[in-house]
């Protein structure tokens, strides 16, 4: 009995950072689309933005059906918000190339932290949650490579 305990809340912690890093995101871009001129990026960050608040409707669901309370708050001290800050240096002087490899770093932030959690939590999942946090990943490396490719073509 004591196990599952141990098992719900490393799942919460689990499921809990993967809402931080999404937070960031959601942040990140809002950040961006204020910070440039271009219509085209506009549009782009804002459909990555989408991909964070759908991702995080599930784990903060799925937060709550274990017992849980869903993080609402961001990784303010760790490396990928001070990448976001950079981000928004960059946007400062509207350099394209600069704002989507500060974009890229985040992702690969993103993507390290899911990694992470599938590594490090994987077994404290349920075969379900574990596929669900596989598919975000999944979800969230399509948007990392069309930044990617935005930024190779500028």
């Amino acid at each position: 009995m004591e196990r599952a305990t141990i098992d719900t809340e490393k799942a919460l912690k689990a499921l809990n950072d993967l809402i931080e890093i999404n937070n960031d995101r959601v942040e990140g871009y809002e950040t961006a689309s204020k910070e440039t001129d271009s219509t085209e990026l506009k549009g782009h960050f804002s459909s990555w933005k989408n991909t964070s608040q759908s991702i995080l409707n599930e784990l903060r669901a799925e937060v709550r059906n274990l017992g849980g309370e869903p993080e609402e708050g961001t990784r303010v001290t760790g490396k990928f918000f001070r990448a976001w800050m950079d981000m928004k240096a960059a946007l400062t002087g509207n350099d394209t190339h600069a704002i989507l490899s500060s974009c890229e770093f985040g992702e690969d932030k993103a993507q390290e932290t899911y990694s992470t959690v599938i590594e490090n939590f994987g077994s404290d999942l349920s075969f379900e949650q574990l596929e669900m946090v596989r598919d975000q990943k999944a979800r969230l490396r399509a948007d990392h490579d069309a930044v990617k490719a935005l930024r190779d073509a500028e």
